[in-house]
Order: structure tokens, then sequence, then C-alpha cells
């Protein structure tokens, strides 16, 4: 035995208490560990303006030791069966890789991705048992490792709810929040849908089927929905404190500890949030926010929260008309960030300044233009009003001309169109290689609510007394699915292009957009008359690099709040040295994605998101 080996025997012989037993195992891991035309030709862009598009490769590349590349075996994803192994060797990868189940949690995440990642898992469940039963009609003809596979993932999302650090996270800015019932609702959509199966296949057996039990055709799972509705009501509850009318005429705030900020994500959140309430939650009757069976003052037990409640439609549809009336959008129909309030100084003694939102942050971002997607798909299923949709279509078409899908092919591929160019999805943060944890989640995010919107539209209306939904026709259905199948070139592109990314391990990187250098031959791609373009720096990219500290972010001296160190901690990228492009010999493999963070649970989770897009919305049908 050796000096480390004994120490380690003699601390734990110390040990007398569960406390203490856990405290010096956490100190061991620690020590150890609107729609805008295309340009057609090229030939519009003015010659004098060319120029500066040829920028160098040393512009975007950074310096690493020079090493060959091995990468995973890779599947034909222009096939759907290559497409759905390709989808399930990602969340094996994801979850064998990042994610450890006596913490209940993904170790490297924050605590905000982490609600995300959950999210990507419910919803790959999903993907997988609708895969399944659509293939063999009967969760009876499933074999018993496919029905194992689902009950092993699914029970990391039960460890998960016990890992997720709720604490913290109710201390955190609203959008925080409600990425957190986000996940928890995503997860009794996927329990309702594997148990549907379950009691279809008891139904299926007969009346003289044997029962072990008053509930045995449920499946096990059933039993986590009051938890997972319960952890979702209170922190909607929590979030919908950001609603605010005395600034802007509404609209959510994004941080109570800074200055009053309406950004784009928490806006959209609440009302994807609201309208998944209103559609998806069961109600609560737990009365605390601990333990339905710990004792509690009267005065603070929670009254009970009634399922489909119609407050959380009037939230979606007020919160929808304040942001489509906000002029957030840009003049590509993107959204941008969010509003500032001019003259806002706070303070005992400040000023609300003019109290509208009159300065705009033109900071783009992929994922500000996706929650919204679920959103809107949520509020037509509930309201039956056709225009929802139509917004969702117009979006989705202005970011797939602002991945620069139409000058694919041409000298001008690599010319940044707003949100990627050659047709791929890209952060801007993506080619410089310092995305932090968050720019690492925001493509992900993207896809996983871009599937949510293009899902098939319901034929039967659901009624539960007051509660109603409605049904589509067979020209809104054909018209929703003929839009959504014509998205499928552009989604396979992008699915390609991350796909690409994957190292030896399988593991995805952040930029799918990546040239220079071909990802498998390492042949070069770009010749000196290539045009490519950095992203311009425009707004605040406080996403990526940080809240400034300046009075339009901050609070005046008498409300200074520092934010959450689980906010930031190990979230910046590290810096990056710009190389020479000499340093890389020609033909010689290279992988810009093991940049700054390099591959992450969340760059893992944005290859999930959009391979599970393909499959559902293109793929699983054919």
């Amino acid at each position: 035995m050796d000096a480390r080996s004994l120490s380690h025997k003699l601390l734990l012989a110390s040990c007398s208490s569960l406390l203490c037993l856990t405290t010096l195992l956490l100190l061991y891991i620690q020590i150890g560990s609107s729609f805008t035309p295309y340009i057609d030709h090229v030939d519009q862009y003015p010659p004098e303006s060319r120029s500066q598009y040829r920028l160098s490769e040393q512009s975007i590349l950074t310096k690493e030791p020079t090493r060959e590349i091995s990468f995973a075996p890779v599947q034909d994803i222009s096939e759907p069966s290559g497409t759905f192994n390709a989808l399930l060797q990602a969340l094996e990868v994801m979850q064998s890789h990042f994610y450890t189940i006596w913490q209940g949690q993904w170790p490297r995440a924050i605590d905000w991705t982490a609600a995300v990642m959950g999210t990507q898992v419910s919803s790959t469940l999903a993907a997988m048992t609708e895969a399944w039963h659509h293939s063999t009609k009967s969760i009876s003809r499933h074999t018993l490792q496919e029905e194992n596979t689902i009950n092993r993932y699914f029970t990391q999302i039960t460890s998960f709810y016990f890992g997720e650090n709720a604490f913290s996270l109710r201390t955190q800015a609203y959008d925080d929040m409600l990425w957190v019932v986000l996940g928890w609702l995503e997860s009794i959509r996927f329990i309702n849908l594997h148990s549907s199966f379950h009691q279809s296949t008891s139904n299926d057996a007969g009346p003289n089927a044997r029962e072990s039990g008053p509930n045995s055709s449920d499946w096990y799972a059933d039993q986590f929905i009051p938890q997972f509705a319960h952890r979702a009501r209170l922190f909607y509850d929590l979030a919908a404190k950001g609603w605010d009318t005395s600034l802007c005429g509404g609209g959510m705030t994004w941080n109570p500890h800074l200055a009053p900020y309406k950004n784009a994500i928490t806006n959209q959140l609440y009302i994807s949030a609201s309208i998944s309430m209103y559609l998806y939650f069961p109600g609560d009757r737990n009365a605390s926010p601990f333990s339905s069976k710990s004792p509690v003052q009267s005065e603070t037990k929670l009254p009970p929260a009634k399922a489909h409640d119609q407050k959380y439609l009037e939230n979606a549809v007020e919160a929808y008309e304040w942001l489509r009336i906000s002029e957030m959008t840009n003049w590509k129909g993107l959204y941008t960030d969010g509003f500032h309030i001019t003259g806002w100084r706070g303070g005992t003694n400040g000023s609300t300044g003019t109290g509208k939102c009159d300065l705009r942050d033109e900071k783009v971002y992929t994922y500000n233009q996706g929650v919204v997607l679920s959103g809107l798909r949520g509020l037509w299923e509930a309201t039956g009003s056709e225009s929802y949709l139509e917004d969702g279509h117009l979006l989705i078409r202005n970011v797939i001309v602002a991945t620069g899908w139409h000058t694919r092919g041409t000298r001008w591929r690599w010319r940044w169109s707003g949100l990627g160019r050659n047709g791929v999805m890209e952060e801007a943060c993506d080619s410089t290689g310092t995305c932090s944890q968050n720019g690492h989640t925001f493509k992900g995010i993207f896809f996983h609510h871009f599937t949510l919107f293009c899902s098939s539209l319901p034929k039967t209306a659901r009624s539960e007394g007051d509660f109603k939904t409605f049904a589509a026709d067979d020209a809104l259905f054909s018209w929703h699915h003929t839009s959504c199948d014509k998205y499928g070139p552009w989604l396979r592109h992008n699915a390609r292009a991350a796909y690409m990314t994957r190292d030896e391990e399988g593991e995805f990187g952040t930029w799918w957009g990546i040239k220079g250098y071909d990802r498998r031959s390492g042949v070069r791609d770009m010749t000196e008359e290539d045009m490519f373009e950095l992203p311009p720096d425009e707004g605040t990219d406080y996403r990526n690099e940080d809240v400034p500290v300046d009075e339009i972010w901050r609070r005046s001296e008498d409300q200074i709040w520092e934010l959450p160190k689980s906010d930031h901690d190990g979230v910046t990228a590290a810096p990056n040295e710009r190389f020479e492009s000499q340093d890389i010999p020609r033909g010689t493999r290279w992988d810009p994605n093991n940049r700054g963070r390099g591959r992450t649970v969340e760059t893992q989770s944005g290859g999930l998101a959009i391979l599970r897009a393909l499959w559902k919305v293109i793929d699983m049908e054919r």
C-alpha cells in the first residue's frame, strides 16, 4: 500500500459521521479533479468593399500543437437509420463522458446549462420512444435492450432532480429560473408519452391479462411527475416576479440584481414557459417548497396550483404581444439581445430616466431566434390563431437566410451573413474560439425549440373541463408539414457540418462551419480568392465576456450586488494566441475545436439537438 492510499484510509477511519464522510469525499474530488431578401448575385457586392473580406487564415485560427487527429466511426446521416444511430451515439457520449450519476450532475456544467442538458436528454428520450414505437407500434415488441436503454437514461434524469443546484438557482437571474421550468416540464411530457405506450400495451393484452397491482399498466416513472411538477411550479412563480409594467409598458426584466435590462431570451423563455405550464403542467398540491411531509407553518404553505390554469395562457399571450411590438428585431428580421432604459440610474435617489426601452443592444445570438418558436407553437395550440405559426415560419426563414444558405457554393460562402456562413449556423464567438459555456449551449437550444415548433400539428383537440386545445384541419396540417419539410436540406447541411466536428472519442465541437482545413482529409478548402469575414463587433457580448461594470448595466453604488459565483465560475473561455499560417503545414489535420474551452457537454448537446431535429422533422417519417 502506497502512502497516498494509506492516508486516505486513515482519514476515512477518523470519520464517524455522514457529514464528515461527505466533506472528505468532496475535498478529495476537488483535489483530484421581418424577412429580408437575400442577395442573388455576388456581383451586387460593390468591388471597393470586396477586399475587406480577404482576411488571412491567421485571423481566425489559433496556435495548437500539430498533431494527427483520428475520428469516431461515421454514420451515414443521409439515411434515416444513420441519423438515428448517430443520435443514439451522441447521447451515449454525452452521458458517459460528461455525466456523473453519483453526483446527479454534469460536473463541468454551470447551473443553467445543466438545466438545459436535462431538457436535451428528456427530449431525446421522447424521440427514441417515438422512433421505436413508430417502427413496432407496441412497446411490448420493443427489445429488452431498447427498454433498458430508456430506463437507464431516465434514471439519470431522476438523479439530476436531486443533483440540480435548486437553492442557488432561486437567487439567480430570471432566465436561469425559467430554464428549470422548461426542463422539468419536458421530463413530464416524456414520462406521459412513454407511459402511454405501456398503457396501450396493457389494453392490447385483453381483459384476462395478469395484473400485478392496481396501476400495473403505468410506467414506473409516473411516480416522479408530482416532484417534477412541483419544482416547475416553484420556479415559474419565482420567475414571474420579473414581469414589470413600470418600465417599457411591460416585459420581463433579465436580472433583479442589475440595472433593468429587458432582453429577448428572458421574454421568450417566459412566453414558452407560460404556455407550457398551461398545456402540460399537471397541477401541484404540495404545500411546501422543500418536502410535502415536512411540518411548515400554515402561513408559509403554498396553495394548490391547478392544471391548465388560465393565468398561464394569459401571461403567454400578453408577453408575446409585448415582444412582438417591442421593435427588438433588426433589419434582417433577427432578434437582437435586448433593451436598456436611457438615463436610468436607480438607487435611493435615482431616476427611471425615460422609462422606455429605447437603448437597444444590437448583439445577435442564435438562441434568441429559437426559444420563442416553441412558445409560438404552443400559443397556436391553445388559441387556434394561425398568426403564431406564420410568425414562427417567418423567423425560421430569416434565420436560414442569415446563415448564408443562398451563398453556399459560391466564392462568397465564407462571408458572414448574420448567424453563420456557407449555410451553417454559427455563433459569433465560434470562429475565434472565445465562446464561454453560455455560447457553447446556444445552437443546441435553437434546434431543440425548432424541433418542438416543427413537430406535426395535432388533428385531435384535447378537452378537460374549461381547458381545451385546437386541432389542425387538413389544409393547415399540410401547410405546416410542407413548410417544415422544406427546411430539410438546410437541417441536413447543418447536421453534417456538426457531425464532422466529432473527435476520436465522438465528442462534438462548437464551430460547425469550420473552414480552411477539411475535417477528414486535412486538405485546405479556402483559396486566396475566398473572402472570409469575421463577425462584426456589434453590441455587448456579455454572454461570453461577462457583464460590463458601467452605469448602463450595473445598479447605482447603493445597490451594488455581486453576481453569484456559479453564474461566472469557469464560464469565460481561455484567451487565444494568434498563429501564423506557416505553423501548420499544408495537408496537416488540425482541429480548431480544441481551442478555448474545447469540447464540452454544452457543445455535445448542440450535436445532439441538431441530429434530433433532423431525425424528428425529416427522417422519422421517411
